[in-house]
């Protein structure tokens, strides 16, 4: 074993110090590996050679296996940067401009590898910019799932605090957390989780004063707010911007989910939901109670909408109205149309 060590730094170090190239010392390597092999295989154990050169074909075997296994990883991570700097046949259109680290490479290579989204897929999360309204029961999966992504900068607005009772469904607050403002509690989860993204944090409650200036930062937004007033507030505002609204409710064992995009032919929130119903007949989380994994199923569903929008995979919930029922397993979709007179989108609106 001590012979063919010696022999490989020969050829290694000896050649590099002649200026033999390295694909010929590699090959020279090679050479030796399969010689070396060859008298494990042919000699017998007592022979001289085979004593010296290891005594058994099984550890040249191995070393053999790891060194194939470390080149193929290594290849691997070389054709995914490829695929995620755009070296590899992709529409002129799908480019953009930006490179991955090895480690971001390896988080996101089963993104990468997805025929829909792919490197320029990757790239498009990497520098999208996205609001989340409500750092809560939906917020919570829509913005761990949204980091996790690589979703390049998030925004995420909330005036509340982490309460005791938050932590059977926002899984996003530790217990430690409780007290502390909710946007700041999302923020230290996220970069813990992912330190390639940028959380923007704004404890505040959203108000017709900022709402058209912080949603113009952004390319998407989600709301996953739990009163009516700041839903037809961001709705407004989203519209007025023409950026695509994701919006999610939740009641009890139901929750329902759709794309709101007019700019693009699907109705504005308000053409299905025209005003606020009386709040005996929608009443609070606190009031009716939700089963603690429906934020979840239905947030993951508001992020996969959004990983969708970005990247441009599949066909996106506009122009429909998903709807989850936990209590009996049930998925159903209703289609939903714009509405010529809502008030903010309709043509009353546009003149």
């Amino acid at each position: 074993m001590l012979l063919v060590a010696v022999m490989a730094a020969a050829i290694w170090f000896g050649g590099g110090v002649i200026g033999a190239p390295r694909k010929l010392r590699l090959i020279l390597l090679g050479l030796l590996y399969l010689a070396v092999l060859g008298i494990q295989v042919t000699f017998p154990a007592t022979h001289p050679l085979a004593v010296n050169t290891g005594g058994s074909a099984a550890l040249w075997l191995l070393l053999g296996g790891a060194v194939v296994i470390f080149l193929a990883y290594r290849a691997l991570i070389r054709m995914l940067r490829q695929r995620a700097e755009g070296r590899t046949a992709m529409p002129d259109s799908a480019k953009s401009t930006g490179t991955f680290t090895d480690t971001e490479l390896n988080r996101y290579a089963r993104h990468i590898v997805l025929r829909e989204v792919g490197g320029a897929g990757q790239k498009a999360l990497k520098h999208a910019h996205v609001l989340v309204i409500g750092a809560g029961g939906l917020g919570a999966p829509v913005l761990q799932y949204l980091a996790a992504a690589g979703v390049g900068t998030i925004g995420v607005i909330d005036d509340d605090r982490v309460e005791n009772a938050n932590l059977q469904r926002q899984v996003i607050h530790p217990d430690n957390a409780i007290g502390m403002p909710k946007v700041f509690s999302a923020q230290k989860a996220m970069q813990a989780q992912n330190p390639f993204v940028t959380v923007r944090p704004y404890h505040r409650r959203l108000t017709a004063e900022i709402a058209d200036e912080l949603v113009a930062e952004y390319d998407l937004v989600i709301d996953g707010c739990d009163n009516f007033e700041t839903r037809y507030l961001v709705n407004a505002a989203c519209v007025r911007a023409g950026v695509p609204l994701i919006s999610g409710a939740l009641s009890q064992w139901e929750g329902q989910l759709s794309v709101f995009d007019p700019a693009r032919g699907a109705p504005c929130y308000q053409c299905i939901f025209d005003k606020a119903p009386a709040p005996h007949l929608a009443p609070s989380c606190a009031e009716a109670g939700v089963i603690g994994p429906l934020p979840g199923v239905v947030g993951a569903m508001m992020a996969v909408e959004a990983i969708k929008l970005i990247t441009g995979a599949g066909t996106a919930a506009r122009g429909q109205m998903v709807i989850y029922d936990a209590l009996f397993g049930e998925n159903r979709s209703i289609a939903v149309q714009r509405r010529a007179g809502c008030p903010t989108c309709g043509r009353a609106a546009e003149s």
